[in-house]
């Protein structure tokens, strides 16, 4: 075969990933994840994800060569996540393929952990457009981006300037006394809810706000606001349902991400939307991401639930568009960069 052999290693927040691809081709997508040891925290806490990554890097990295019937000696090169995600976690992942890269003689490719959420839909749909607009949804980014040239150049349109999506989803779901991580079990909750019961506010959607956070978005607002009523309503004696509230608050999110990434589309002359991030396989956002994508004429594309949260095939799938580029690779002295602006999407420095 012509095509390379690629590993992606993720280790940018608390899922250890190890992705196999061929081309573009998923042979595996290899994941342990740590979220049951911070789900007592509430949240993720940075130095037990990094003792993890420590634990499962290398049983990973074999169950992935075994489930794509491979071995190390294969590959023809490495591609792992130089950023944005938490430094020490990243570092794990970091030195583990500069370590293989350095054994093995083959190229290394530094990449943006943002960048591989959009690329990893060429995984199930093919190659990307020419130009498309993303909206990149997790627990620590909501994201517009502007894509050009098959994810070569992309500019950013705008980004939370406070709470994340599933940020938000997390903190109401600790309000309503639900697990962690929240937005699972939000969307499960909403499922047996009524989204119109309660009407919670569109962050930055009024007309002032389009000046300057047109692309942006704001969830702390939301959060307050749903955390009040609840207040309110014990206060008074009420029963709180808590599907009616899961329900009610997923759709003011869901909304603004979509009259959001419609706009953008409609404002740039963009045929095609992409939804990435963990947030992605919330299922009332793919739902309505149909749904007003139909109704304006715009082609979306969303990977399956399992490729939108943190994965090495993501990785593994940027790093064989790297090198079918002929993208020149990573130094092996590349910096482990918590914060990458997602326009970089290699580092050669």
């Amino acid at each position: 075969m012509n095509e390379p052999l690629i590993l992606g290693i993720e280790t940018s927040c608390d899922e250890t990933g190890v992705g196999i691809v061929r081309g573009s081709t998923l042979l595996a997508d290899a994941v342990a994840s740590s979220v049951e040891e911070h789900a007592r925290f509430g949240g993720v806490v940075p130095e037990v994800a990094s003792r993890a990554h420590v634990e499962a890097m290398i049983p990973t990295i074999q169950r992935a060569c075994l489930d794509a019937g491979v071995s190390l000696r294969d590959v023809d090169a490495i591609a792992v996540t130089g950023g944005p995600g938490l430094v020490g976690a990243l570092l794990i992942g970091t030195a583990t393929a500069k370590a293989l890269a350095s054994a093995l003689d083959i190229p290394l490719y530094a990449v943006n952990h943002l960048a591989g959420h959009v690329v990893v839909d060429e995984l199930e749909h093919g190659p990307l457009p020419q130009i498309a607009v993303g909206m990149l949804v997790s627990g620590g980014h909501s994201s517009l981006l502007l894509i050009h040239d098959n994810a070569e150049d992309v500019t950013p349109l705008g980004a939370t300037i406070d709470d994340a999506a599933g940020e938000a989803f997390d903190k109401i779901a600790r309000v309503l006394g639900l697990p962690f991580p929240g937005g699972p079990w939000i969307d499960k909750s909403a499922m047996e809810g009524n989204r119109d019961a309660i009407i919670f506010p569109r962050g930055l959607t009024s007309s002032k706000d389009q000046l300057d956070h047109q692309y942006d978005f704001s969830f702390s607002g939301l959060k307050t606001a749903v955390a009040r009523w609840i207040t309110q309503q014990q206060a008074a004696g009420h029963a709180v349902s808590v599907p009616d509230v899961a329900a009610s608050f997923q759709e003011a999110v869901v909304d603004v991400l979509m009259k959001k990434a419609i706009a953008a589309c409609l404002d740039h002359g963009v045929e095609h939307l992409i939804l990435g991030g963990g947030v992605a396989a919330n299922s009332r956002l793919r739902v309505m991401a149909q749904e007003r994508c139909d109704a304006a004429g715009i082609q979306l594309r969303v990977p399956s639930p399992k490729l939108c949260t943190d994965n090495g095939a993501m990785i593994a799938a940027l790093g064989s568009k790297l090198v079918r580029q002929g993208i020149a690779p990573s130094p092996l002295n590349f910096p482990t960069l918590s914060v990458l602006p997602v326009s970089t999407v290699v580092l050669h420095q």
